[in-house]
């Protein structure tokens, strides 16, 4: 009874997950932007929740996008993300390699987070300073303003998504897509290895034949905390993620992993995991 108890109440706040990390994303970045530019700057700088979060939302991964993308394995006409929130920062890298942009929300207060942005809206969130770690970090630094006016034109499309429905995308219809990225997403939505697989497999019936699948994920994580709430998070390591891409028809590019080097009480994430793979035709 107690085990139930507890999945009720993790399901009921669950609802409202993507939602409270959207403001948790908005809250640190707003609070502490000028903290984590100077932390970017500084080799070697002392662990903090600061630190933490850049290390999970900066432009690591970002970057990993781009390189893939530079090598010439990921690019195409449509991509589809998939991305915990209503960040922004990783499609600032996969712009240069993809005509279109599709983004997946299942709320509709990412919805309209992302639309504020696209839009220039007044009370859009700021993202400059990860344009800003974008662009510095491919060498281009004096394209801060065309970066992202080229992510909102290529952004053209924000739709709600129910992963819960046997058809994640019904009653539209999508193109098949050249990529699917995901962010986060798969490491807050599963409770079990089984969810994972499930959850996998719907965003692999994005993809066109031969379509790739990027995924960042936080390694060996059991909660996040926002404020007094704690949030569970589901627990995997690389060697579970690979697996069950190969198990869904994957065959894996490429899969890197970043130990945590930040000390913080807001998670215990233990590293990144970046991994990219291709669709067996």
């Amino acid at each position: 009874m107690k085990c139930s108890l507890e999945w009720n109440l993790f399901h009921l706040r669950s609802a409202t997950l993507e939602a409270r990390l959207s403001s948790l994303v908005r809250l640190v970045c707003q609070g502490c932007l000028k903290i984590l530019r100077a932390l970017v700057c500084v080799r070697g700088a002392t662990d903090s929740k600061a630190t933490a979060i850049m290390e999970v939302g900066g432009g690591v991964d970002a970057h990993r996008v781009h390189l893939k993308g530079r090598e010439g394995h990921v690019k195409g006409d449509i991509l589809i993300d998939l991305t915990v929130g209503s960040m922004v920062h990783h499609l600032f890298a996969a712009c240069d390699f993809f005509k279109h942009i599709i983004v997946l929300k299942m709320r509709d207060r990412c919805i309209m987070e992302m639309k504020r942005w696209v839009d220039s809206r007044t009370g859009a969130f700021d993202w400059n300073h990860a344009t800003q770690l974008h662009v510095d970090s491919v060498g281009k630094s004096d394209q801060l303003l065309d970066k992202e006016g080229k992510v909102r034109s290529a952004l053209q499309h924000v739709v709600k998504c129910n992963l819960e429905k046997e058809d994640m995308m019904d009653p539209i219809v999508l193109p098949p897509a050249d990529c699917v990225i995901s962010g986060w997403l798969l490491d807050y939505i599963c409770k079990n290895q089984d969810d994972y697989m499930r959850y996998l497999r719907k965003f692999s019936s994005l993809l066109k034949p031969g379509g790739r699948i990027i995924l960042l994920s936080c390694l060996e994580n059991t909660y996040f905390k926002f404020g007094k709430d704690k949030f569970h998070t589901f627990s995997f390591d690389a060697d579970f993620a690979r697996k069950a891409l190969v198990a869904e028809g994957f065959i894996i590019d490429r899969c890197e992993v970043k130990k945590r080097t930040a000390v913080s009480d807001l998670t215990d994430y233990k590293g990144m995991l970046f991994i990219a793979a291709h669709k067996d035709k």
